[in-house]
């Protein structure tokens, strides 16, 4: 038997399909040998070249055989309805295809277009959906029940009739862009900037206003997701004298020494017990400015009147005169800053709003 033009070309579709199906993910590296072996088996049998674009693109018609084979499965269980019987039947050839409008199917799309023009969706959908009973794969209504979808929300839906009209009709600019609104309202911004580049190619001179629009609007909504995945860049720190722990807190280590050593217990010359200090409301939010503020701690380490009264606290000496520590004007806003800001309020004193 002889290949026809018609083999060839389906040889090449199932040759462009194995390739995209390594390209899109369905089939994983480990496979890609063995695709490459079928591929070279079928163009040698087929006598097909895969690397012609051109015998490519006119095999599939700007479409996938995934795509052809959709369409397919979503008309293979419908069928035409036939007028009543007159005693002749009608031969295979003499059916309407399964796009062709009649003219009830074109009564009930006009329908559909004035409950569209009143914003009733749910009436248009009704009777699109009638329509296409009659003609299952004609554009036009899926196009426009795509629209009808995609207005009353139902964005999936919308979709599905959308890519069902290009996949009959790869050079129908409308349904492309229905397909590109759909796709952009479920925030699959590639795949909507995919059919809008298709929707322009099929209109031809650079395309339409309102189709260059979505397209712009599909790359700036990429170019956002793209800057918003990249990580914040690292911060330098600029805190003289603190140093930082793990995750970016300061090192309260180095406080703990300059008070006087390490103790939990509250013992001569120890800290006091860390517990017992957070739970005064005074401590919890001074440990809290301090730990927000790394250069806080960087001052406290170098002032050296601060130190002295560590040093002392941390022998035995005894509190110092706290009147006289606080007399030092750079110490006095230190503390008031380390009190959470905003002047001489005592412990307890709420934030007052800014």
């Amino acid at each position: 038997m002889s290949l026809t033009e018609s083999k060839k070309r389906l040889a090449l579709a199932i040759i462009d399909f194995l390739g995209s199906s390594l390209k899109d993910g369905t089939l994983t590296a480990d496979d890609a040998e063995s695709i490459e072996i079928a591929q070279s088996c079928i163009a040698d049998t087929f006598k097909v070249d895969p690397t012609d674009n051109a015998a490519v693109k006119d095999a599939v018609g700007g479409q996938s055989l995934a795509n052809i084979y959709s369409v397919y499965e979503k008309l293979r269980n419908k069928s035409t309805p036939q007028p009543a019987s007159t005693g002749a039947e009608k031969s295979q050839d003499d059916k309407p295809a399964a796009g062709t409008p009649t003219a009830e199917s074109d009564k009930l799309k006009s329908e559909g277009n004035a409950f569209m023009a009143r914003k009733d969706y749910t009436a248009a959908i009704e009777q699109y959906t009638k329509a296409l009973e009659i003609a299952p794969a004609n554009t036009i209504y899926l196009s426009n029940r795509a629209a009808a979808y995609s207005a009353s929300g139902q964005h999936e839906k919308a979709a599905d009739d959308a890519e069902l009209a290009v996949a009959v009709d790869p050079k129908y600019s409308k349904a492309w862009s229905r397909l590109g609104l759909a796709r952009f309202e479920l925030a699959d911004y590639h795949a909507a900037k995919e059919a809008y580049e298709k929707g322009i190619e099929s209109e031809g001179n650079g395309g339409s206003e309102a189709m260059k629009r979505g397209l712009e609007t599909c790359k700036r909504k990429i170019d956002e997701a793209s800057r918003e995945s990249e990580p914040p860049s690292e911060e330098l720190e600029t805190a003289s004298g603190a140093s930082r722990g793990a995750g970016g807190m300061p090192d309260l280590s180095s406080l703990a020494s300059m008070l006087g050593g390490g103790g939990q217990g509250g013992g001569s010359g120890g800290m006091p017990d860390l517990g017992s200090m957070m739970n005064n409301p005074m401590f919890a939010n001074m440990a809290q400015n301090l730990m927000s503020n790394p250069d806080m701690l960087g001052n406290l380490m170098s002032n050296p009147r601060l130190r002295q009264m560590a040093e002392s606290f941390g022998q035995g000496g005894g509190m110092p005169d706290m009147s006289s520590l606080m007399s030092d004007p750079n110490i006095a806003e230190m503390a008031r800053n380390f009190m959470g800001g905003g002047g001489a309020g005592g412990a307890g004193a709420g934030n007052g709003s800014k």
